[in-house]
C-alpha cells in the first residue's frame, strides 16, 4: 500500500514537473513575446525604433539586432546620397562607380556609429526547444532626436564660419580649405539629417542654409580659376611620371595648367586662362642595380617632389618616393618599374599634395629620406627606356 502510494506521487510529481517546464520552455517570459512578430505593446513604434535579431547563440542574436535597426538607416542614408554626387565624385574623380560607393560606405559606417550609441538591447528571450535566441535592439526615439540635434547644430556652426572665412579677400590656399571643410562638413551634416528622418516619426529632417551642390560648385570654379597648379618633372622617365602625376591631380579635384612650365609665372598666364599657383617640380630617377642574383635583374627607382607658392617663391612641402623591382631583364624590370612609380604618383603623390591643399593634412618641409635620390649622383647609369 505505500509502495502504490509512493509510486502515484512519483507519478504525480513528474506529471507536475512537466506541466512546469513546458510553462517555462520560453524562459526570458512564461511566453512568446510580441515584439518577436515585430509589435511591442511595452516598446511602441512612437516611442521606439526597434529591431529583432535571432541566432543559436546570445550574443550573435544581439549583434543581429543591432544590425536590423543599422540597417534601417543605411538605407535611408543611400537613398539621400544622390544629392551629394556632385561632392562624390569630386573624392573619387575618375575612378570605377564601385570605388565612388567606397567614399558612401564611409558615410553611412559615420551614420552607423552614431546610431549605434543610442541603441540598447532592451529585452532578450530563448526558445530552449529550438535552440534559438532571441534580441531586440531598440532606440528611444525623443532621446535619439536630442543627441542628432545637438551634432547637426554643431556642424550648422561649423559650415557658417567656414562659408564666411571663404567669402573673405585672404590667403586662396586658406580659401579652398575653408571651401573643403565646409563641403564635407555639409555631407556629413546631411548624413546625420537624413538618420533624423527615421528618428522622427513625421519622416522630416531639419533644411541646411546651403546645398552640397552650390557649395561644391562654389569650390570647383575657385580651383579652376584661382589655385591652377603646374608640373614639372624632371630625370628619367619624365614623360610617363609627369603625365601619372597630372592625371592623379586632376581625379583629386585640382586644376593643373595644361601650358608646358617655362619658369616665368607671368609669361605662362599671357597665353588664356589663370596663370599658375601652385608649381610641384620633381626628380625621378631609374637605374639598373647588381644584386647578384642568377636569375633576376633589378632596377631602383626614386623620386624627390617639392610643391612651391610662386608668389612667394617659398616651398611648401616636400615628399619622396621609391623602390625597386626585379625581372628577368634590365628592359623587363624597367618596364615594371615604370609602371609601379605611375601607380605610386596618380595615386599616393596626388593624394598627399592634394590633401595638403585641402588642409586634410600638412606635407613635411623637407623630403624625407632613404626614399630620395641620391644627392651626389648615382652609381651606375640610368635605365633605358622600355621598348
Amino acid at each position: 500500500m505505500k509502495d502504490g502510494l509512493r509510486f502515484v506521487c512519483r507519478i504525480g510529481a513528474t506529471l507536475m514537473a512537466v506541466v512546469v517546464l513546458s510553462g517555462c520552455a520560453w524562459f526570458g517570459g512564461q511566453s512568446k513575446p510580441d515584439w518577436i512578430d515585430g509589435v511591442s505593446d511595452a516598446y511602441p513604434s512612437g516611442q521606439y525604433l526597434v529591431g529583432v535579431g535571432q541566432a543559436e547563440s546570445r550574443a550573435a542574436a544581439e549583434d543581429r539586432a543591432y544590425a536590423a535597426v543599422a540597417r534601417i538607416f543605411k538605407a535611408e542614408v543611400s537613398a539621400q546620397a544622390k544629392d551629394w554626387e556632385s561632392y562624390l565624385v569630386i573624392e573619387q574623380r575618375g575612378h570605377s562607380s564601385a570605388e565612388r560607393r567606397l567614399t558612401l560606405d564611409n558615410l553611412t559606417r559615420v551614420s552607423t556609429d552614431k546610431v549605434l550609441e543610442n541603441v540598447r538591447i532592451v529585452d532578450r528571450w530563448a526558445d530552449v526547444h529550438k535552440g534559438l535566441h532571441y534580441a531586440l535592439a531598440g532606440m528611444h526615439r525623443p532621446q535619439a532626436e536630442t543627441s542628432f540635434m545637438e551634432r547637426i547644430t554643431e556642424l550648422d556652426r561649423s559650415i557658417g564660419n567656414d562659408v564666411e572665412e571663404a567669402q573673405r579677400p585672404s590667403d586662396k590656399l586658406a580659401r579652398v580649405r575653408a571651401l573643403r571643410r565646409a563641403v564635407r562638413n555639409l555631407v556629413l551634416r546631411e548624413t546625420y539629417n537624413a538618420d533624423l528622418r527615421v528618428i522622427r516619426p513625421s519622416g522630416q529632417g531639419t533644411a541646411a542654409a546651403y546645398r552640397v551642390s552650390e557649395l561644391t560648385q562654389e569650390l570647383e570654379q575657385f580651383l579652376a580659376t584661382n589655385l591652377v597648379l603646374a608640373v614639372v618633372v624632371t630625370g628619367d622617365q619624365t614623360e610617363p611620371a609627369q603625365r601619372a602625376l597630372t592625371e592623379g591631380l586632376l581625379k583629386e579635384g585640382l586644376q593643373v595648367t595644361s601650358r608646358p612650365w617655362r619658369g616665368d609665372r607671368s609669361v605662362n598666364g599671357d597665353s588664356g586662362g589663370p596663370a599658375p599657383e601652385l608649381l610641384v617640380r620633381g626628380v625621378v630617377r631609374v637605374w639598373p642595380i647588381d644584386v647578384r642574383d642568377p636569375q633576376f635583374k633589378f632596377v631602383r627607382w626614386c623620386s624627390d617632389f617639392e610643391v612651391v607658392d610662386l608668389t612667394s617663391q617659398r616651398v611648401v612641402g616636400a615628399l619622396s618616393k621609391g623602390g625597386k623591382e626585379g625581372h628577368l631583364s634590365d628592359r623587363e624590370a624597367t618596364a615594371k618599374v615604370v609602371r609601379v612609380m605611375q601607380q605610386e604618383f596618380s595615386a599616393d603623390v596626388a593624394k598627399a599634395i592634394a590633401a595638403h591643399v585641402y588642409g586634410e593634412s600638412e606635407l613635411p618641409a623637407q623630403a624625407s629620406q632613404p626614399a630620395g635620390c641620391p644627392r651626389d649622383g648615382l652609381a651606375s647609369t640610368p635605365a633605358s627606356a622600355p621598348h
